[in-house]
């Protein structure tokens, strides 16, 4: 048995059942189950098997879908990569962990014909027409579907998906997911969602995400669901598909939430059909929790990492509104616990760690045997966020103990932004903080110390990023200090950096 297994079954099933809509076009459960079985007998004739890398980097598609499947039917390793990224960052994942295959979208081909020494021992596949060094992926696949079923290869114990983190080092980090694992996380949101095959799932969020792949779009093609499959998200997009589709679950983080209700669409958008919208990924401001419920609409929170595929712990719909700032209790084949800096359970209001441990937590990071072992010591994931359980055993996350700085849902690390400006000579020293934003959760600020002589403005600062880490990471402000406060042994202080952050003056 292998993850193949539930689309096969279905389209036992429910042949005719739409599985994916994707731009206007219907995917059957029978027609998916044969898009899976073509792309599983490509990869195996191209020499994919068990313990392969096969890397995707492109937006949401049924193709992506049905590469992971194939990979859990072979046994293979699914690597789906950031399209957020600069080449620089994808260089740095491929060189970590370099794939037999890679196969790119059209618009991203030439954002990494750069990486020619890396690329040119991987071998490549485009979702357009073939070109000097690309095979098509009508090529790849040609004559795939007449081909003999692949005999199954790999089971539930396999690794499957390795989902790259960037870590607090700077230094990119890859989750190595099993199949269990993501099973038993479909198991956990279909507890959550109450998932049926009648449920139409919207999904929006990038697939490269354990957020946007597993709290919904897994569990539902598990359920026998239809999900509604978006290559991107855009507001109004999302509007008019849960308005025309009927949508009845979806998956927004807070960023996305803040864009739809600023929307003149929000107050009349028809939305009767959403049994509840699920959220997490950064903490959820109450003004959006309240706008949400005003509607009617129980917003969901999921807390968990990439290591937990994600989901650890679940606010069900029917304590949403009682408990809007938590992130509920545990899910039903999890365990969560909060430890202080010894690793002694603390009682109920006491802030600690947050440590989880079931069978949807990761095996480890790849080629990080030490790092590995540090965060699963005792046979829990141990997640660097710091929170409580009230009385009544529900969690609320109020920090990390990291530096870690989630903005829009995504992490940012803020040693990647300080590597990368450290180099210019023009700057002694920097600090990357987060602050507190309403639309954003948490926004990017560089500290900088320009060095004496030095004349550095903050566009200056700004475009020394400029290709070189993704957008998203970019700092929103920039703050020019005379020096940065540090303890006696000479280490920044991030709390007082913070401070300084709070109470300089914005430009006008």
């Amino acid at each position: 048995m292998d993850l193949s297994g539930w689309i096969d079954g279905w389209a036992r099933l429910a042949p005719s059942r739409v599985a994916l809509r994707f731009e206007r076009r219907d995917l059957t459960y029978a027609a998916f189950a044969g898009e899976v079985h073509e792309a599983a007998a490509a990869l195996a004739r191209a020499g994919i098997g068990r313990g392969a890398c096969v890397a995707w980097l492109g937006t949401n598609s049924p193709s992506m879908l049905a590469l992971l499947f194939a990979c859990a039917r072979l046994g293979a390793i699914f690597m789906p990569l950031n399209w957020r990224l600069a080449p620089p960052e994808h260089c740095r994942v491929l060189r970590d962990c370099t794939p037999r295959l890679l196969f790119v979208e059209p618009e991203f081909v030439g954002s990494i014909d750069c990486l020619f020494d890396v690329l040119s021992r991987i071998q490549l596949v485009t979702l357009g027409h073939a070109h000097a060094g690309w095979m098509s992926w009508a090529a790849f696949v040609a004559g795939a579907g007449t081909a003999a079923p692949p005999e199954g290869q790999a089971g539930y114990d396999d690794p499957v998906l390795l989902c790259y983190t960037s870590g607090s080092t700077g230094s990119p980090k890859g989750a190595m997911l099993t199949q269990a694992a993501l099973f038993w996380n479909a198991v956990n949101s279909t507890h959550l969602h109450g998932l049926t095959g009648a449920d139409r799932v919207l999904t929006t969020l990038p697939l490269f995400h354990v957020g946007g792949l597993n709290n919904q779009t897994l569990p539902a093609l598990h359920a026998g669901a239809t999900v509604v499959l978006h290559a991107r998200f855009d507001a109004d997009a999302t509007f008019d598909a849960i308005e025309a589709e009927r949508i009845s679950l979806t998956v927004l983080v807070p960023a996305q939430l803040d864009m739809m209700i600023r929307s003149p669409r929000w107050r009349d958008a028809a939305l009767g059909s959403l049994r509840m919208i699920a959220t997490g990924s950064s903490v959820i401001p109450e003004r959006i929790s309240r706008a949400v419920h005003a509607r009617g609409i129980p917003l969901v929170q999921i807390y968990g990492a990439t290591e937990t595929c994600p989901i650890a712990t679940v606010l069900l719909p029917e304590d949403a509104m009682r408990k809007p700032a938590s992130a509920g209790r545990p899910a039903v084949h999890c365990r969560v616990k909060i430890v202080d800096e010894a690793g002694a359970d603390v009682p109920a209001g006491v802030s600690g760690e947050v440590l989880v441990q079931g069978p949807n937590v990761m095996t480890g990071y790849w080629k990080q045997p030490e790092e590995s072992a540090r965060v699963l010591r005792g046979g829990w994931f141990h997640s660097g966020d710091i929170g409580y359980f009230d009385e009544a055993g529900f969690l609320f996350i109020n920090g990390r103990k990291k530096d870690m700085i989630i903005s829009g849902g995504e992490n940012v690390y803020p040693a990647e932004i300080e590597n990368v400006l450290s180099e210019s000579p023009d700057i002694a020293e920097v600090a990357v903080v987060g602050e507190p934003d309403e639309r954003w959760g948490e926004a990017v600020v560089a500290v900088v110390v320009p060095r004496p002589g030095a004349r550095i403005e903050a566009a200056q600062v700004l475009d020394l990023l400029d290709g070189r880490i993704a957008c998203y990471k970019h700092p929103r402000r920039v703050v020019l200090a005379e020096a940065l406060p540090r303890t006696a042994l000479g280490k920044i202080r991030k709390e007082a950096v913070r401070e300084m952050v709070l109470r300089a003056p914005r430009a006008e």
